[in-house]
């Protein structure tokens, strides 16, 4: 689909749908809309005043232009009060707008970008936000099904209408960046749709190559005996089930001089998760494919940091394994060494993304990075306490837990700080090793992230849970049913600050 930026009269626009916003509480058409309803004979005023178009959130209310305009159709959207209005809101709202569009056979779609915008709210933002939206939700996977659904049928064109043609260039910027992140959320979303046997770690592997020689990034792969070699006997242990090799994943992203890793970003990459000897119950046990969604945003996240040439050096780190109940499986009971020298009762094996993480989160900081965000499906009991809606935000540093939930302001994804007191780290205590690697006694998704701590030691470090916000049951907003792609936007935002570019 291309999305593109014009300046013209909207009522000479010759396309299928005009998409014109309009706020609760007004009376009476301004703008654009009063533009288009005079072209429409008054319209849209009489449906304003009886009733038919209110402006409230989510209200949409197609017209047929009847040759009054040069478009088929206008869409008249809803936004609600005028000072409620955000870019998530402008996203959300494009997004379900086009996928009705779609459905109505729409192919090429104009927007005008001035209803869109506030005092509150740029140009260059709404029209980030559109584009976004628009990309977002339209997404698809079809790529298993035989009888794929009539491509005649896709919107194919996008055109945002300005009325200044001295914004043009800023605007094309905008979009540009939309189309960046929403390309990235779309590579997260297309990995952790995959069925596990077409995204193993081998795969994941596949992927990161191609998007290393694609823009730019350098790709390390570390196999069995490599991983051997630096103790990573946490790792090993979990991957020592399944037939499939274990694969550690490095892409390494140099945007400015100098050695130092500003960032290293960590995923956790269980490609399938049986629980092994401590097994799954077997209701929903498909969904496990997508317990590398923590793996497959932080290669999407470090592809969009490379289009967009941020000035600032990243490392991203994807510990790639299966989790199976082989002959050869890990056991409850089991004392497995990190690649940190710290010892690890397994009291379950359905524990393993921490475990993983543990030798991620060594080798992070065995290359002195400066800051680690890690991402990873991690705990049921995040779930529990967030639902699908907030991902869970923990961390050891104040400031860096603050700039992350701002950059998942920005991007609509929410984040909420949960608490990390000292006394929950009792709860991880073993009476045989130096740490247990599942507690008991509730807080799960707490104990869970104060194991973690334990690995990235005293580095500025921040854990997200997304074990609740990586799925999704139904379409919401720009989301759609299956993987969403959270948090690939709030990563490159958290960076994108961090380099000093908003």
């Amino acid at each position: 689909m291309n999305i593109g930026i014009k300046k013209g009269n909207i009522t000479r626009q010759k396309t299928d749908a005009i998409i014109l916003s309009f706020f609760e509480g007004r009376k009476i058409p301004d703008s654009d809309v009063a533009i288009v309803d005079k072209a429409l004979r008054g319209i849209i005023s009489r449906f304003i005043n009886n009733g038919q178009i209110k402006g409230k959130l989510g209200e949409v209310s197609v017209i047929h232009s009847l040759g009054g305009l040069s478009a088929d159709r206008v869409v008249i959207v809803g936004m609600g009060k005028k000072k409620e209005l955000t870019t998530d809101r402008i996203r959300g709202t494009i997004a379900e707008v086009c996928r009705q569009l779609r459905k109505q056979r729409v192919k090429n779609i104009a927007i005008v970008n001035k209803g869109f915008r506030t005092s509150h709210i740029s140009s260059e933002d709404s029209v980030q936000a559109m584009t976004e939206g628009a990309l977002l939700g339209l997404y698809s996977f079809q790529k298993h099904i035989t009888e794929k659904k009539d491509k005649s049928i896709e919107v194919k064109k996008i055109t945002i209408v300005t009325d200044s043609k001295a914004d043009i260039h800023l605007l094309e910027n905008s979009i540009n960046r939309g189309n960046v992140l929403a390309e990235a959320v779309i590579l997260a979303r297309d990995m952790v749709n995959e069925p596990a046997n077409y995204m193993t770690p081998t795969d994941m592997v596949e992927v990161a190559a191609r998007m290393a020689t694609e823009h730019n990034l350098e790709l390390t792969v570390l196999d069995e005996e490599e991983m051997r070699k630096l103790g990573m006997g946490a790792l090993l242990g979990v991957a020592q089930g399944s037939c499939q090799e274990p694969k550690f994943i490095i892409l390494d992203y140099k945007g400015r001089n100098g050695d130092e890793i500003d960032i290293a970003l960590v995923g956790k990459g269980i490609t399938f998760d049986s629980g092994g000897i401590s097994i799954k119950p077997s209701n929903k046990m498909e969904e496990m494919k997508t317990d590398m969604a923590g793996g497959a945003a932080i290669i999407a996240a470090t592809v969009a940091i490379a289009r967009l040439k941020l000035k600032i050096n990243v490392t991203a780190i994807v510990p790639a394994v299966e989790n199976l109940p082989g002959g050869a499986a890990l056991k409850p009971g089991d004392v497995l060494t990190a690649m940190t020298g710290k010892t690890i009762e397994i009291i379950s094996t359905d524990a393993e993304g921490r475990l993983i993480l543990a030798d991620a989160l060594g080798y992070a900081n065995k290359l002195k990075a400066k800051r680690i965000v890690d991402v990873a499906t991690l705990t049921g009991a995040c779930q529990v306490a967030l639902g699908s809606i907030c991902t869970g935000a923990f961390g050891n540093n104040q400031l860096l837990l603050d700039a992350l939930i701002t950059a998942g302001n920005r991007a609509g994804e929410h984040m909420w700080q949960m608490p990390m007191y000292d006394e929950y780290k009792e709860q991880n205590k073993s009476d045989i090793a130096d740490i247990k690697n599942a507690a008991r006694g509730g807080a799960g998704a707490i104990t869970a992230a104060q194991f973690l701590a334990e690995f990235a030691s005293s580095t500025p470090w921040v854990h997200l849970d997304i074990a609740g916000t990586s799925i999704g049951a139904k379409e919401r907003k720009y989301y759609t049913k299956g993987a969403t792609g959270v948090p690939v936007r709030t990563i490159v935002n958290l960076v994108s600050a961090i380099s000093g570019k908003r």
